[in-house]
């Protein structure tokens, strides 16, 4: 996991913003880039989700994102090839706030790694 300290994560964050603001013509949120993983994990392509499917997508982006640290581990893919994680250890007592600069700090290493 990328340790940052707050300056440097602040800017490491707005920078990765505006990197997709460039190239999707607008900046996305938190919710979007989720979205955007879990399609890319689905690895089915852009096409129409219905809204369960869309909230379905996030919670795949965001077990993939957390599996890096161990919390969570794919269990396998359904017939319809959409993958499924066991969470294998709690997830840190977490404000809302640390929480949402955990699950960024999680976005920078996934794209990172991809990129």
């Amino acid at each position: 996991m990328i340790d940052f300290t707050d300056v440097e994560f602040n800017k490491n964050w707005n920078d990765f913003l505006n990197k997709f603001s460039i190239q999707f013509g607008k900046k996305p949120d938190l919710n979007a880039i989720l979205y955007l993983i879990g399609m890319q994990e689905l690895g089915q392509g852009p096409k129409s989700f219905s809204k369960e499917q869309k909230q379905d997508l996030m919670h795949i982006a965001t077990c993939k994102l957390f599996s890096a640290l161990d919390y969570y581990q794919l269990d396998g893919v359904d017939q319809d090839g959409w993958p499924h994680w066991n969470q294998i250890k709690p997830l840190p007592k977490l404000n809302i706030l640390e929480q949402e600069k955990l699950l960024k700090m999680q976005i920078l290493d996934y794209f990172d790694d991809i990129l």
